[in-house]
Parts: structure tokens; sequence; C-alpha cells
């Protein structure tokens, strides 16, 4: 029996995630059908009842029910729990795992696909949402030099940050407080490229910089983009990497074996200006 998959979202129109996860399946032999299903606010948790009831395995979860989705499973991973929201779920008997990947697939994608080491460096990371929580742990498990969280309320980001102990330096800090200092990678985690805006960061914080990310992907040269190669950054990129790496660790969660990501990330790889 074909064993059953989905990601829920609304709107769900948009979303790759059947097509990675069905490149993944043929990559790789599995016998799964993967859907999108167009969440509904009011009645979510009743599709996710109905889902497991038809033999769902698993499912990813996209905006906006990340946070719902986090609230929904029965057991929680650490990373899951400090972003306070899930981002993939796993049905097994009558109990529901959480996890978040983001942050991860983020981390695989600097890493392995970029070849950008976070160790020893010095981070900034722009804004203090779910997607900036989701990172945090695992950015912190490669002992960079000192990771900044930069949120335009202030208060968000010191919240963030005191949720964690590390042996790393972490701090926080408002967009007016980056005057003079520089950075070796600088990540976009913030929703002002969605709507094409640019966040308040001042072009000298890329000076010697390796690497400026926006972690949302398929917006072509973004003007985060557009200002870091303006101040001279070499390397810049967007978050389609991530996209595949986090779908490739769910898609190991739930099958066991973690699919080759290059050829998805070829196919979607939109050109950067």
């Amino acid at each position: 029996m074909t064993d059953q998959y989905a990601v829920i979202g609304q709107p769900i129109g948009h979303s790759k995630s059947p097509l990675i996860h069905g490149m993944f399946a043929e990559a790789t032999g599995q016998d799964m059908a993967y859907r999108a299903i167009e969440g509904s606010r009011e009645s979510f948790r009743a599709q996710l009842d109905e889902f497991r009831a038809s033999g769902g395995r698993g499912m990813n979860i996209t905006a906006p029910f990340k946070l719902d989705a986090f609230a929904y499973a029965g057991r929680r991973s650490e990373r899951a729990t400090l972003a306070g929201a899930a981002n993939a779920l796993k049905f097994e008997n009558d109990v529901v795992y959480a996890e978040n990947f983001d942050g991860v697939g983020l981390v695989r994608d600097v890493t392995h696909n970029l070849g950008c080491a976070l160790k020893g460096k010095r981070i900034l990371m722009l804004g203090a949402g779910g997607a900036a929580r989701g990172a945090l742990l695992p950015f912190l498990a490669e002992k960079p030099a000192l990771l900044l969280i930069v949120n335009r309320t202030l208060s968000k980001s010191s919240q963030l940050v005191s949720e964690v102990r590390s042996d790393i330096p972490l701090t926080s800090s408002g967009y007016g407080d980056l005057a003079g200092q520089h950075f070796d990678l600088v990540f976009n985690a913030t929703s002002a490229s969605l709507s094409a805006e640019l966040p308040p960061v001042p072009a000298t914080v890329f000076a010697n910089c390796e690497l400026a990310y926006e972690l949302a992907y398929g917006k072509g040269l973004t003007p985060f983009l557009r200002l870091a190669r303006n101040a001279g950054v070499k390397r810049i990129a967007d978050g389609v990497g991530m996209l595949a790496e986090q779908a490739a660790e769910a898609f190991a969660w739930w099958r066991g074996m973690r699919p080759d990501t290059r050829l998805v990330i070829e196919k979607l790889t939109v050109p950067l200006g």
C-alpha cells in the first residue's frame, strides 16, 4: 500500500513540496504519494485528524499553521520547542511527533552546498521571528565566534536570546546599534523581501562579509541581496538550498534515508540578477 504524505498551508498552490518529495521518492525508489492540502484556520485540527485517519504517515507544515502544528503534536523536539513551531509532523500509531528542520536545512545549505563554514565566524541574523528561532540551535552547534540577532522590536530579539543557554556569545540589539560593526556572514530572516522591502540594515555591516544569505527563495535579486552586492559582497544566495535541505531532512525522518538534493536545487534555482 502506498504511504501517504502531504503539505498543508494557506495558500498552498505555490508550494514546491509535492515536486520536491516526488523527485526524492523517484530517486530513492520509495512507494509513497505526496499531495498539497489547502488548510483552513477554522478546521485545521480536523483536517489533520482526517489525514491521519486515512492512513497519513507524515506532513510538512507551512504558513500560517506552524504554531498550530506544534500545539497539535504530543511529542516535540528541542528545536521545535525553542522555535515554538513545527514544519514537519510524523504520525506513528497514536503519537504525533513534531520537528523543525528549517534551521538544520539552512546550516546544511551554507556549510555543505555553499562550502562556507560557520565555526569561528561573526554572524548577523536579521529578524527574530520563526525563521530565526528555528535556526538558532543549529547555528550555535556550529560554534560561531558570535551570533547577533537584530530586530525592529528589541524586546523580541532579547526574549529569544534569553531563552537559550550557550557558551557562544549570543546577543541581541536593534538596527540602530549596528553602526561600526561588521560580520563574516549576514542572514536576512525577516519578511521584508516578500514585499520587496529592505530591512534598515547599514551597508557597513557587509565590510569583509563572505556571504549574504536571503532566507526567502525564488525572488531573484531582493533589496537585501542588492545592498550586499553593492557593498562588495562576492557571494550571495537565496533560500532555495535551505528549502531543499529541510525537505530532505523531513524525508529522512519519515523514510529512513536521506536523498541527494542537487537535482532539486538545480531545478528550483532562480538567477539572482
